[in-house]
């Protein structure tokens, strides 16, 4: 009988676990349950199950182990690097192409440099290092807008998102001063208000804002 180590019997647990998944996803209580959620969950599930049909034995093999690896991390460190990842879906793809570069361009640096700047950032203020999640634009801008984007439900965030990404630097600009002088109270009002405004008419309602 062919004998297994740890970290392989491992392996092929998750492979079965993960076999069974895509077995479960052709019967029709899978697609019974499918029908029932929201159009945009049900298309990225069915993509998911394509691209897993389209790999290779190796392919999957591979997925089995990088599975175990994630599963053995601590709870906190899965959080942060899911968090980093759904950050990164959301950015517009001229920003990730901004950031691929970025990131080559840092791993051809000598190994002090990049120990240095690496200190360097570690060294910033939590809530900016958080904000550089934002992408490169509005990252460098979050300081100023963050009392804007602080306690805001999950919804509202992702429209105040796009709308902020739509904005030219200078309406940004202008927004972030609007929000420094906004007291606490006011925010929730001054956000409704710009998610009301449509793109062409902000310059302008930014403009009387700040005269006010």
């Amino acid at each position: 009988m062919r004998r297994f180590s740890p970290a392989t019997l491992g392996a092929a647990v998750a492979l079965v676990a993960i076999a069974s998944t895509a077995a479960i996803a052709l019967s029709p209580s899978w697609h019974a349950w499918m029908e029932r959620l929201p159009a945009a969950q049900r298309v990225e599930l069915q993509q998911r199950q394509a691209r897993w049909q389209a790999l290779t034995p190796v392919e999957r093999a591979v997925y089995g182990q990088r599975q175990l690896r994630w599963q053995s991390l601590p709870l906190e460190e899965r959080r942060v690097q899911r968090e980093h990842w759904q950050s990164w879906r959301a950015l517009p793809e001229p920003e990730r192409v901004q950031l691929r570069r970025t990131a080559a361009q840092f791993a051809a640096l000598p190994a002090a440099e990049r120990e240095r700047l690496r200190a360097e950032f570690d060294a910033l203020d939590g809530r900016v290092r958080h904000g550089w999640l934002l992408g490169p634009a509005l990252g460098a801008e979050y300081p100023r807008l963050q009392p804007l984007l602080a306690f805001v439900v999950d919804d509202e965030r992702a429209q105040l998102l796009d709308a902020l990404r739509t904005m030219t630097p200078a309406e940004r600009n202008d927004l972030a001063t609007l929000a420094q002088r906004t007291p606490p109270e006011a925010r929730d009002a001054l956000r409704r208000e710009l998610l009301s405004t449509s793109s062409a008419q902000r310059s302008e309602w930014l403009r009387q804002r700040l005269d006010q």
